[in-house]
């Protein structure tokens, strides 16, 4: 069969892992969002959004199913938030989500991230004052006055608003998530959303332009995307 069939079996093999990795992500990060706010999607916004965010990406319902179950258990994983931020190739910013049940060893493997791509890697609070900590939401629509209407009887603090392309995208604070999605819904009732999540927006961004800067700036990305434990990796850079 050749090299075209082998080719082919490296890229499904890569695939495939790149598959497994997305649904570990999102098997570990249904689990601790059922186990804080409640197994139920209909009393647990963040977990309804969560799943439809993960059937969008195509996450099997068997591994959604299980992280809702060991979550009912009460038991197993401990998995805590951490983050880590740093300066990354090209002095871009990088800020790093993770769910850990070993903070050493997640601190100790994004370090290495950082180190062995030219980076360096901040305390906190280092560059998170250069990003904006937001809830999202953009859906299809053309009528923003009526949204940010409904928004603001739900005393949601919009951060802004747009209407391009027949989609309206909705900025709140991080902490208003719950408020803004449901006011978004009673306002849109069949409302399907394309974003739906909480975000580090960057206020400025870094041009990347060396050539050897942009390779390394995606080894980073490609070191820290192959650790179980990070599950986002927000960045300013432009390239």
């Amino acid at each position: 069969m050749g090299r075209a069939y082998q080719n082919r079996k490296e890229s499904m093999a890569k695939t495939s892992d790149m598959k497994a990795k997305v649904y570990s992500k999102y098997g570990r990060e249904i689990y601790v969002c059922a186990k804080a706010g409640g197994v139920d999607p209909e009393g647990n916004l963040a977990l309804r959004s969560l799943i439809d965010r993960a059937k969008k990406d195509q996450v099997p319902s068997h591994v959604i199913e299980k992280g809702i179950e060991k979550a009912k258990g009460g038991g197993g994983e401990d998995y805590s938030p951490a983050r880590y931020e740093g300066y990354g190739p090209g002095k871009c910013m990088a800020i790093v989500e993770c769910l850990t049940d070993n903070p050493n060893r997640t601190f100790g493997d994004v370090r290495v991230c950082f180190t062995k791509t030219n980076s360096k890697i901040g305390t906190q609070g280092s560059v998170a004052h250069m990003f904006d900590h937001l809830a999202i939401f953009m859906f299809a629509g053309d009528d923003e006055e009526a949204i940010l209407d409904a928004l603001m009887e739900a005393d949601v603090d919009v951060t802004d608003i747009e209407n391009e392309d027949g989609k309206i995208t909705v900025f709140a604070p991080n902490d208003e998530y719950g408020k803004a999605r449901a006011a978004i819904v009673a306002a849109v009732p069949d409302v399907d959303f394309d974003v739906d999540e909480i975000q580090f927006i960057p206020q400025n961004t870094t041009p990347i332009t060396d050539e050897e800067d942009l390779a390394m700036f995606e080894k980073f990305l490609d070191m820290l995307n192959d650790l179980d434990d990070v599950q986002n990796v927000y960045h300013n850079a432009e390239v």
